[in-house]
């Protein structure tokens, strides 16, 4: 039994702080780009968008009235539903997956941690990368009216490239 304490310990010492959630995505000049909603199925993380913003920082479509198509993917899907974010697996500190640029239709290694409360999420290619900062999503971001989707009932669409 001893042994066993000795194994798991570690373990759950270098458990990733939980990311799941609705949050608001920020571009290098701090306009708010979309929501994306992070959720966990069968033991992974994926990441959903639900809505995006205009340049006056309103929420401009969302999954219940999706508008715009994402050019660099088959059959060209709407942004809002999409799946940009997928098999994040929790490597102790931090989460690591694949994401997705939906407008050229490339994928990049994913690592994903939560910093201050923040949501930071670094897309790889070889040595390269680019780390945003994401922030939690208020009742605010979205329209008046807006029913938040239950976490719970998504299931992953990986989108065909």
């Amino acid at each position: 039994m001893f042994r066993y304490i000795l194994v798991w310990f570690p373990l759950w010492l270098l458990a990733a702080e939980p990311i799941t959630g609705f949050w608001k995505t920020i571009d290098e000049q701090g306009l708010a780009q979309s929501v994306i909603a992070i959720y966990e199925y069968k033991g992974l993380c994926y990441g959903r968008i639900i809505g995006t913003f205009d340049e006056r920082g309103h929420m401009k479509e969302h999954i219940y009235a999706p508008k715009e198509r994402a050019p660099g993917l088959v059959d060209h899907p709407h942004y809002c539903g999409l799946d940009i974010i997928w098999d994040l697996e929790d490597r102790g500190l931090s989460f690591r997956g694949k994401i997705l640029d939906p407008q050229k239709g490339n994928v990049y290694r994913s690592e994903v941690w939560i910093d201050h409360d923040d949501l930071m999420v670094r897309g790889k290619w070889l040595c390269f990368g680019r780390t945003q900062r994401w922030v939690t999503a208020s009742s605010k971001d979205f329209p008046q009216g807006f029913t938040k989707p239950s976490l719970e009932t998504f299931v992953p669409q990986i989108p065909l490239l």
